[in-house]
């Protein structure tokens, strides 16, 4: 190639960059990628199906598509009354009707007996002394006496004094007899043996029987409630067949001292049984709770089943011992059949409401000094466990 046609060729480049220089202009051209601008990230949306999960998205700013609105944030309204104030008032609430029941049916009857107790009652039918009373109706009127029931109870009246007596004397031989009697069946059943289930149903069955209408065919006095032959009925429970039993023997024509006694003592162990229902309860309730390792360690030690108790058992139920004796003593002062129990609901069937009052009081005040010295005495020997 001649050098003419080379210079014309680097003429043509030369010419090539000006024109490109020309429409470019003098910006530098830059190889590297152009920066896009950068996208809008995409919008999670979830479907909140619960309460708990919604408030979450919702606490994490997420976008809860339930949701078009956003939620309006409300202010909690605080209570002037604090929350142990509100749980208080809540008790109050709930005793509110057992109080009223007791307002009613308890302290104003109460307060009504004292009344009658420090007066003269007067049963009141007549209209014509209905007026003279100024009374609006039929009722009991009652007039101030100074205190005159609680000196005739026993100044006039002889019985009162004696069935009080009588009435000491059965409860401190009888309390005894029914806390030694109750706690023995109660060791007994505590053990493991065939047909204990049984054997305590047997126990505590007069509790269950000794109240309501079969208390009443016990006692033969059902012609009240309209039931008939009533008689036949309580023959059942009836104990005079020692008696019986005796006569056909021919041991009651031998002596009828040894019957009365046999009789008598057959109707005191009966009654035993009968009063020592929910103080077997107790106690087994209260042997159950001695733990298992004061046995195995005793054992251990060569400790007899004699020591065992008095050393171990004997202390530990100690406080069930004092409430099972508080419990035999009210029970056996308040028994139906307790002489002065029996002379007060007497008078109250004549309508004299005075004299029942009064002696009603003078026998609550006797029964409360004697738990009161009873309860001092025993209460120092009663070993309470600390934990």
């Amino acid at each position: 190639m001649s050098d003419f046609e080379n210079e014309e060729k680097t003429e043509v480049i030369e010419n090539t960059e000006a024109a490109a220089e020309e429409a470019v202009g003098s910006t530098p051209i830059s190889l590297e990628k152009p920066e896009l601008p950068e996208e809008p990230a995409p919008v999670r949306k979830a479907a909140a199906h619960m309460t708990a999960s919604a408030a979450a998205l919702n606490a994490e700013g997420e976008i809860d598509i339930r949701r078009r609105k956003p939620r309006e944030v409300k202010q909690i309204k605080q209570s002037r009354i604090s929350y142990e104030k509100k749980k208080g008032l809540y008790g109050y609430g709930f005793i509110a009707l057992w109080f009223i029941g007791v307002l009613y049916m308890f302290l104003i009857p109460i307060g009504q007996s004292l009344w009658y107790s420090m007066c003269k009652t007067d049963l009141v039918t007549d209209p014509a002394q209905v007026q003279e009373y100024g009374m609006n109706g039929p009722g009991i009127y009652t007039s101030w006496n100074n205190f005159g029931n609680f000196t005739w109870e026993f100044t006039i009246n002889a019985d009162f004094p004696k069935n009080l007596a009588d009435s000491l004397i059965e409860t401190a031989y009888t309390v005894p007899l029914i806390l030694v009697f109750s706690l023995f069946v109660a060791l007994l059943l505590n053990d493991k043996f065939k047909g204990r289930t049984l054997a305590r149903a047997i126990f505590f069955l007069p509790v269950l029987i000794a109240t309501g209408p079969v208390l009443g065919v016990i006692n033969g006095d059902m012609l009240s409630q309209g039931v008939s032959d009533a008689s036949q009925f309580s023959a059942l429970f009836k104990t005079d067949f020692v008696q019986d039993f005796l006569q056909f023997m021919g041991l009651n024509n031998i002596s009828q001292q040894l019957a009365d006694t046999v009789s008598d003592i057959t109707s005191k162990i009966l009654n035993l049984i009968w009063d020592s229902g929910i103080q077997i309860l107790i106690f087994i309730s209260a042997l159950q709770q001695i733990p298992v390792s004061a046995k195995e360690a005793a054992s251990m030690e060569g400790a007899t089943g004699w020591e065992f108790f008095w050393k171990i058992t004997f202390p530990t139920i100690s406080p069930m011992i004092f409430a099972n004796l508080i419990y035999t003593i009210i029970d056996a002062f308040v028994k139906t059949d307790n002489p002065v129990m029996q002379q007060v609901m007497k008078s109250i069937s004549d309508w004299k409401y005075d004299q029942a009052s009064a002696m009603a009081w003078t026998y609550f005040a006797i029964v409360g000094v004697i738990l009161g010295i009873i309860s001092a005495i025993v209460s120092r020997f009663i070993f309470y466990q600390v934990d």
